[in-house]
């Protein structure tokens, strides 16, 4: 974004039988390895999630005590698995805090079915970075947004290190796959949405402007920001208010930024946050 200046109890884990190395976790087609504390436990909790194995590294791990004080009921029988197997599974980088999952793909969702949900809309074009699309994810479940649409060529599938730098949204913010970013504006447009196109070369967004519209945000990659094409299909082109020396953000940096801007024309005034409110 450039700046416009410029549950129930678990059964005790069994030992786990498996033998051999599975190189980096890999997974079969229309699978995926989860790891990480949040992004397993919120895994769990999601009924829609189809769990093929469930591995940990301690009987009571933290991601089954999450999932069960959300109300989640194992569907799986957990594995018992050293850390080091751990590691050689999913390899030196994964951050697994000791719990895996392979898990099937979630369902796609069509973007009329992800507009009945309420809240904005998020839209990238050719963003291809999954921490920054995980990081989206997470601002995106953060504010309320209704979901998040990417093009199918041009977007990562979901992945382990999407789903890690997610911290749990990929379970609840749907990402929905569109062949044609251009079209997916228009539906947008024709189901009620103000597209604002997040760039520079427009006016200042302005959340409480769009008071009473259900405002589309939609965001280019990095260095290149939005292509020509979308630019020119949404409604406006706007961009962030930085008074600062720095003439961009990371794209999930900037998404999260709209988001509060949008987020300013619903918060009540008496709102405070958790941690200043006063004891009544």
């Amino acid at each position: 974004m450039r700046n416009p200046r410029s549950a129930r109890p678990a059964r005790r884990p069994r030992p786990s039988s498996s033998t051999g190395r599975e190189g980096g976790g890999g997974a079969p087609a229309g699978s995926v390895w989860l790891f990480g504390t949040h992004a397993v436990a919120a895994a769990l909790a999601n009924p829609q999630r189809v769990f093929q194995r469930l591995l940990v590294a301690e009987p009571e791990h933290p991601a089954l005590i999450a999932a069960r004080e959300a109300g989640a009921t194992l569907r799986i029988e957990p594995e018992l698995t050293p850390r080091a197997k751990l590691d050689d599974m999913l390899g030196a980088e994964a951050v697994h805090q000791g719990v895996a999952a392979l898990v099937k793909q979630l369902p796609n969702l069509s973007l009329d079915e992800a507009l009945e949900r309420p809240g904005p809309v998020l839209v990238l074009d050719q963003v291809t970075d999954p921490r920054n699309i995980g990081a989206i994810l997470r601002s995106a479940a953060a504010f309320g947004a209704a979901c998040l649409v990417v093009q199918d060529r041009n977007a990562p599938e979901e992945t382990a290190v999407l789903a890690k730098a997610a911290s749990g949204a990929l379970e609840t913010v749907p990402v929905v796959r569109e062949v044609n970013l251009s079209r997916a504006i228009e539906t947008l447009q024709k189901g009620g949405c103000w597209t604002v196109g997040l760039d520079a070369g427009g006016g200042l967004l302005d959340g409480p402007s769009f008071e009473g519209r259900r405002v589309a945000l939609v965001l280019g990659a990095e260095g290149k920001g939005l292509r020509r094409l979308t630019r020119e299909s949404c409604d406006e082109v706007a961009g962030l208010y930085m008074p600062g020396d720095m003439e961009s953000l990371n794209v999930s940096v900037a998404a999260a930024v709209g988001l509060y801007e949008l987020a300013r024309v619903r918060m009540p005034s008496t709102y405070q946050p958790a941690a200043t409110k006063k004891p009544t």
